[in-house]
């Protein structure tokens, strides 16, 4: 049975870690199949946005599947942590936009794939956090580097030293999450999310957020310079003149991502 379920409709691409009875935890099998599923999608033009979320009602990811970690090598333990940074970059470098659809407990590395996404929406019931060093290690996917940019520094050491769990909602408070929803809402969120992006320019939105992840991680002048040539890639698509025909048509446009 596939460790990753993938599918795509009217423009979204749907995956799915799929080991519920393991709480969709990561091994080194899931991770090769999830690299290889992120790949196919960055280079597929008809996806327009990107939905991850975990099989059955418990678990979004509970991190590193550490039953798994039991039986490796030292060696294999580094293969395994640096197969999850690498996906968990290639995910976070997506030039679609993503959405974590967090359905239940998100620990560890299912914590580090939910902020590699560029929103998050969980369920209220949801548990979240960093908890590493409870197990005696660090976050080894980006959770050291992310959530700083997203909390702070300060709290997010407070979240880290302590591997304290939290809601869903102090994760809206924290700004980690966008909103918290009733489970059985929480896929109709996600995609009126996508739907809502979708109406606007293919091309528009893939620089827009070029534009703002290379931005944020460099100094304003930098930053600026980076918007400028982002914004030089849509002055000659189809899809710029065709917003300035619908406007001058009063109609809506209709984009091809061209």
């Amino acid at each position: 049975m596939a460790s990753i379920l993938y599918s795509k409709n009217n423009h979204i691409a749907y995956v799915t870690i799929n080991r519920e009875q393991a709480l969709n935890c990561f091994n080194f099998e899931t991770l090769q199949e999830l690299q290889s599923v992120t790949d196919s999608i960055s280079l597929d033009p008809d996806v327009r946005v990107v939905i991850f979320t975990g099989a059955g009602e418990k678990a979004f990811s509970a991190g590193a599947d550490l039953k798994e970690r039991k039986t490796l090598t030292e060696s294999e333990v580094r293969r395994n942590v640096k197969a999850i940074r690498d996906v968990f970059n290639s995910i976070a470098n997506l030039p679609q936009p993503t959405i974590a659809a967090v359905n239940g407990y998100a620990f560890g590395g299912g914590f580090e794939l939910m902020i590699a996404c560029d929103f998050s929406i969980a369920a209220q019931d949801v548990q979240m956090g960093l908890t590493e060093t409870s197990w005696a290690i660090i976050p080894g996917a980006g959770g050291t580097q992310r959530l700083p940019r997203l909390v702070g520094e300060m709290k997010a050491k407070e979240l880290i030293f302590t591997a304290r769990k939290f809601s869903a909602q102090e994760g809206v408070n924290l700004g980690i999450v966008l909103k918290v929803v009733k489970k059985e809402q929480l896929l109709e969120t996600c995609e009126q999310l996508a739907y809502d992006m979708m109406k606007n320019g293919p091309v528009a939105i893939k620089q827009a957020k070029y534009a703002i992840t290379n931005g944020m991680n460099t100094d304003l002048q930098t930053g600026l310079a980076i918007e400028s040539k982002a914004y030089e890639l849509v002055i000659p698509t189809s899809d710029r003149m065709e917003a300035l025909n619908a406007f001058s048509e009063k109609r809506s446009p209709v984009f091809s991502g061209n």
